[in-house]
């Protein structure tokens, strides 16, 4: 007889993802039930489900596989086969194909998976900014291939969120706000943090992992020549100019480069990238047009991905699944102070 692995031990998940076709370039696994958030208990933490997501090489042939070992993971999409399950992930919303409520170890649990090649473009570009913003906060890497251009693009995805974060933060800032602005990236313009989601859920994802945001951040900021870093005080100063915010622009990846262009230039003038971003740099409320560059990538692909994820999950499990994060979502409000 086995004895139960810890439930946020290595083993633990690693009984998870072996219950998985194996061709993996990336697993992970992140949100409140692999970190603790504030207001969270243990216990809490232990109900919560388990996200994971999976970047593989080959969609069809990792979903063919999947669905012999685990057909009952999938909605009734599964009698479509592993072609059009393939693409319906790759067309349509994020790039991302959902199973949730899935049972595992006593768990439950929601997995992703995305191709790599698309994860790659979402980490350089942001066309999405959903799995790359994922991976802006910390998450409990499981199992990663040695591609070499996966691994670059993990690192310049960190990079981006850095600069992308500079931008829309005044001249002198401390660690925490970083921090928070950086993990707020992909909740902006998010419609569900409108409806379905706890409103201080940024917050309580910082205030607990500090510790988790350095180690990802640590190395990138020592090495910012944007940057004055000051890791003993916990405080920041950004160079501010016009010609610095110039050069952070440039940095930007080309995804929010188009949205800014899209949201400054007016139509039929037709202005180069390099023009706009000029422009951008010399304005009072460059860090207000960011922003709003930046909200406008979520919000379309926050709500494809959700439309995607109603006939992914199926009717059932979608009810469910919504009736659950409107409950964390009561939880939250619960916990603010009169």
């Amino acid at each position: 007889m086995s004895l139960p692995a810890l439930q946020n031990s290595a083993v633990f998940y690693r009984r998870i993802i072996n219950r998985f076709p194996q061709d993996f370039s990336l697993a992970f696994a992140y949100g409140s039930a692999v970190f603790r958030q504030t207001g969270s208990s243990q216990g809490h933490m232990a109900k919560n489900m388990l996200d994971f997501v999976f970047a593989v090489d080959d969609p069809v042939t990792w979903h063919t596989m999947n669905l012999i070992e685990n057909r009952k993971h999938y909605s009734f999409l599964r009698f479509l086969g592993p072609k059009q399950i393939s693409s319906i992930q790759s067309d349509y919303g994020a790039g991302v194909y959902f199973n949730t409520l899935v049972p595992a170890e006593d768990r439950l649990i929601k997995y992703g998976v995305i191709s790599t090649d698309a994860l790659i473009d979402d980490l350089l570009h942001w066309k999405t900014l959903y799995v790359a913003g994922r991976l802006h906060k910390p998450v409990r890497i499981l199992l990663q291939s040695e591609n070499g251009n996966l691994r670059s693009a993990l690192l310049g995805n960190l990079k981006s969120a850095v600069i992308a974060s500079f931008l829309m933060l005044p001249e002198s800032f401390s660690e925490e706000e970083l921090y928070l602005q950086i993990a707020g990236l992909s909740y902006s313009g998010d419609f569900r943090m409108v409806f379905g989601e706890d409103k201080s859920k940024v917050s309580n994802i910082v205030k607990d992992n500090m510790q988790h945001f350095r180690q990802l951040y640590n190395r990138i900021l020592l090495e910012c020549p944007q940057v004055v870093y000051k890791p003993q005080q916990g405080r920041l100063e950004v160079d501010k100019s016009p010609e610095g915010q110039f050069t952070q622009l440039m940095a930007l990846p080309r995804t929010l480069q188009q949205q800014i262009t899209r949201l400054v230039d007016r139509p039929g003038k037709n202005r180069d990238v390099e023009e706009i971003l000029l422009q951008v740099a010399q304005d009072p409320d460059c860090g207000s047009v960011v922003q709003q560059g930046i909200s406008s990538i979520v919000k379309s692909s926050s709500i494809t991905q959700s439309a995607k994820g109603i006939a992914t999950a199926g009717l059932v499990k979608t009810v469910s699944y919504s009736a659950k994060k409107l409950q964390k979502m009561w939880r939250g409000w619960r916990r603010k102070p009169a």
